[in-house]
């Protein structure tokens, strides 16, 4: 059996679940990070407002600059959790344009996917399908806070009818702790224990996001002791299924 990780971005696996993800591969389990929204847009395309805001948080200019520092970080936070990585090429809601070449999101990312946006749905589905054995468990984000991106890698990984369990979206699920409450109440958690030592690893692979620290923690100090206190009130990590 192998456990696959359907990751929208260049970050969100790790961040909800890598404690349970570094317990895992110590226990000998196979453990994939699928990473969907990871492609590199033309260098001809025009960047949108938004994704020049969203390079000027990271400190960078180009997508491909950007693409290819988080690809780098991603192998390094994969690395520290002994977790084996694969990448497909869709664009990041960021870098995505209508047939017209609009912009889908230039002004928030927080909003539901646009309609320009259905087809990808299908074309996740096909990767999931000529990809997936039938004995892999596969986890997907539960969409909190309402990423585009979460929202349409959880609707293919649905319309596959196989068994499905849900993690809770870090950071989102910090931030908007009512909604995490709101969109489990009627599903089954289970709990997987995440040792100290665990703890220490998710801290480790989290950190390798540098890029990220500033715009999801505002700092790596703050991520180590956000994670660090989800982890002394319980030390474990919840995933969801429907009963």
């Amino acid at each position: 059996m192998r456990k696959i990780y359907l990751s929208p971005h260049l970050d969100d696996a790790i961040l909800s679940c890598g404690g349970i993800i570094f317990e895992d591969r110590k226990a000998g389990i196979s453990v994939e990070i699928w990473t969907f929204m990871c492609g590199i847009p033309p260098s001809d395309a025009p960047l949108s407002d938004l994704a020049r805001s969203v390079h000027a948080g990271w400190n960078l200019d180009t997508a491909k600059e950007a693409v290819e520092l988080r690809l780098a970080e991603d192998r390094l936070s994969a690395s520290r959790v002994d977790a084996l990585p694969r990448y497909f090429g869709f664009l990041d809601s960021i870098y995505r344009r209508d047939e017209n070449a609009k912009a889908l999101y230039n002004e928030d990312i927080f909003v539901p996917p646009h309609p320009a946006d259905a087809h990808l749905v299908d074309e996740i589905v096909v990767v999931l399908e000529e990809n997936l054995q039938a004995d892999d468990m596969l986890i997907c984000p539960l969409s909190i806070g309402n990423h585009p991106d979460h929202v349409l890698v959880r609707q293919a990984a649905e319309r596959l009818g196989k068994a499905l369990f849900y993690y809770a979206d870090i950071p989102y699920a910090i931030w908007y702790p009512d909604k995490l409450t709101e969109m489990t109440e009627e599903l089954r958690r289970d709990a997987y224990h995440v040792s100290e030592v665990g703890l220490r690893a998710w801290q480790e692979a989290v950190s390798a996001y540098a890029s990220q620290m500033e715009s999801l923690f505002e700092g790596e100090e703050t991520m180590r002791a956000a994670l660090k206190l989800r982890w002394r009130t319980s030390p474990s990590i919840e995933l969801f299924s429907k009963p």
